[in-house]
C-alpha cells in the first residue's frame, strides 16, 4: 500500500499535474457465445457483456470519490469478434457490432474494443467477414472500436491484409465523412498486438486471458514534465533517474486502483499499463516533455533519442512498482491528442517521416494522424507496411491509426473533440506505392524469429 507521504505526493500530482487513471478496462471472454446464427451470437454477447460489466462504472466512480483519484474512462474489451464469429453463417458481423454498442451504452462505458481480427499469417472465413464489416460497423455505432493485426515477428507481414486495410480505412472515412472521417479514429492496424492492452482503439481480450479480468491504464505526461523542470541542465543520467522515480510513483497509484477495482468487482487483476498517453490539455503533452529535455521543437534533430530515453525510463520505473506491468507501457505519440505534437506538426517541424522514426523507440506507432482526403488506399497500405516492418524486425508492437480526412487538404484541421482532440492534416509523399502493394503475399519473418 502507499505510505502517507506517497499519498500526499500523489494528491499533488492529481491537483496540479494532470495525473489520472486513464482507464479501467474490463476484459470479457465471449468465446462461449458463438452460434451459426449471427443474431443469436449477437444476443448472447449482449447478455454476457451487460451481465459481467453491469457494476464496472459505478465501482470506478466509487473509487474515484473515496480515493480522490480521477478515473477518466471505464471501458470494456472482448475476445476478437472474428474468432467468435467463425461459426456464424453470415456475410456481415454488423449485428454483433451493434450488440456491443448497445451493451456498452447500457453499462455506461466510454468505449468497447474487440471488433478485431488476428490475420498476421492468413485469414479464416470469420476474419474476412469481420474486416469487410469494419467500415459499416464503425459508421453505424458510436462506441465500438476495431483493430486488425497484420504482422508479427514470428509470422512476418500478411501483405494481402495490408492491402485490404488501406481500402477499409478509405471506406470507413467515406462512410463517416460527415464527422471528418471519425470512423477511422476507432480503427487500429497492428503488428505484434498484445492481448492485455487496456487502451482504445486497440484493446481486445486475448485468447490466453482468463474469463474476465481488470486491466488499468495510468497516464502522467504532466507529472513527468513537472519533474523534469526540477533538473534543468542536468546530465541525461539524472534525467533518466528522475523519470524512473516518477514512473514508480504513478504505477503505484495505478496498482492501488486496479487491486481495489478487482476486489470490489470480484474479478482477477490483470496488469497496470503505464503509458504516457497525452490529452489535448495544456500541460499534459509528451511533446513538451521532449522539449523540456532541451529540444526547441518536437520533431527536430535529437527527438528520437529523447523519446528513446523517456520510453525506457518509464518502463524501468514501472516494473519496480508492480509485478504485473503489461499492455503497451511506454510513451504514446498520438498527434491529435497532444497539444505539443499538434503545434509541432502545424509548424512543419514534425513530419510523417519523423514520426515513423520515433515509432522505432516508443509505444505503438503512427497514431491519430490526419492525412489529405485524396490519399490513395495504396499509400495508406504502404504506410501500414512500413510500420508493420518496424514492429516485425524490432520485436515490438507498432500500430497505425490514420484518418484520410474527406475534403481536407494539407494544413486544414479536423476536429474530433474530447480526448481525441483535433488533427492538423499532414502531407504524405505523392509518389505511388501501388505496384508494391499490388504484389500481395507475405513478407517473411526475420531470421531472429527462429528462437526455439
Amino acid at each position: 500500500m502507499l505510505t502517507q507521504n506517497e499519498l500526499l505526493q500523489t494528491l499533488d500530482m492529481i491537483d496540479q499535474q494532470h495525473l489520472d487513471v486513464r482507464t479501467i478496462t474490463m476484459g470479457i471472454s465471449i468465446r462461449d457465445c458463438g452460434s451459426e446464427d449471427v443474431q443469436v451470437t449477437a444476443d448472447k454477447i449482449y447478455e454476457k457483456v451487460t451481465r459481467r460489466a453491469e457494476n464496472l462504472v459505478k465501482t470506478g466512480e466509487a473509487i474515484e470519490r473515496e480515493y480522490g483519484i480521477p478515473i477518466v474512462n471505464k471501458r470494456i474489451s472482448v475476445t476478437p469478434v472474428a474468432i467468435v464469429g467463425d461459426s456464424c453463417k453470415t456475410d456481415t458481423f454488423v449485428p454483433i457490432a451493434k450488440a456491443l454498442d448497445k451493451a456498452a451504452k447500457n453499462c455506461g462505458v466510454n468505449f468497447v474494443g474487440g471488433f478485431s481480427a488476428l490475420v498476421q499469417k492468413g485469414c479464416t472465413h470469420g476474419d474476412g467477414v469481420l474486416i469487410d464489416s469494419i467500415p459499416q460497423a464503425l459508421a453505424e455505432t458510436d462506441l465500438v472500436c476495431a483493430s486488425v493485426n497484420v504482422g508479427s515477428t514470428r509470422a512476418g507481414i500478411n501483405m494481402n491484409a495490408v492491402r485490404r486495410m488501406g481500402q477499409i480505412i478509405k471506406e470507413a472515412a467515406e462512410l463517416t465523412k460527415d464527422r471528418g472521417g471519425f470512423g477511422c479514429a476507432k480503427l487500429v492496424v497492428f503488428a505484434n498486438a498484445v492481448e492485455d492492452n487496456p487502451f482504445m482503439a486497440g484493446a481486445f481480450h486475448g485468447v490466453s486471458e482468463p474469463e474476465c479480468v481488470i486491466n488499468v491504464g495510468v497516464s502522467g505526461p504532466g507529472v513527468v514534465y513537472h519533474a523534469l523542470q526540477t533538473v534543468k541542465g542536468e546530465p541525461f543520467d539524472v534525467v533518466a533517474d528522475t523519470i524512473k522515480k516518477t514512473a514508480f510513483k504513478v504505477t503505484r497509484m495505478g496498482q492501488l486502483v486496479a487491486q481495489e477495482a478487482s476486489r470490489r468487482l470480484d474479478v482477477p487483476f490483470g496488469i497496470v499499463d503505464l503509458s504516457l498517453a497525452p490529452t489535448p490539455a495544456v500541460g499534459d503533452s509528451v511533446a513538451r516533455i521532449l522539449e523540456e529535455m532541451g529540444l526547441e521543437t518536437c520533431g527536430t534533430h535529437g527527438t528520437t533519442a529523447a523519446l528513446a530515453l523517456l520510453n525506457d525510463a518509464v518502463k524501468k520505473g514501472g516494473v519496480m512498482a508492480s509485478s504485473h506491468v503489461g499492455g503497451l507501457s511506454g510513451a504514446f505519440i498520438p498527434v491529435s491528442e497532444d497539444e505539443g505534437m499538434i503545434a509541432a506538426a502545424q509548424s512543419g517541424v514534425l513530419t510523417l517521416d519523423k514520426l515513423e522514426a520515433m515509432t522505432c523507440v516508443c509505444s505503438v506507432g503512427l497514431d491519430m494522424i490526419a492525412v489529405p482526403g485524396y490519399t490513395t488506399a495504396e499509400t495508406l497500405s504502404a504506410i501500414i507496411a512500413d510500420e508493420a516492418a518496424i514492429g516485425m524486425v524490432n520485436n515490438k508492437t507498432t500500430a497505425v491509426r490514420l484518418i484520410p480526412a474527406p475534403g481536407k487538404d494539407v494544413g486544414d484541421m479536423v476536429e474530433f473533440g474530447g480526448l481525441l482532440g483535433s488533427a492538423p492534416v499532414m502531407p504524405v509523399h505523392q509518389e505511388s506505392s501501388a505496384a508494391f502493394i499490388a504484389r500481395g503475399g507475405r513478407i517473411p519473418a526475420p531470421l531472429h524469429s527462429l528462437r526455439n
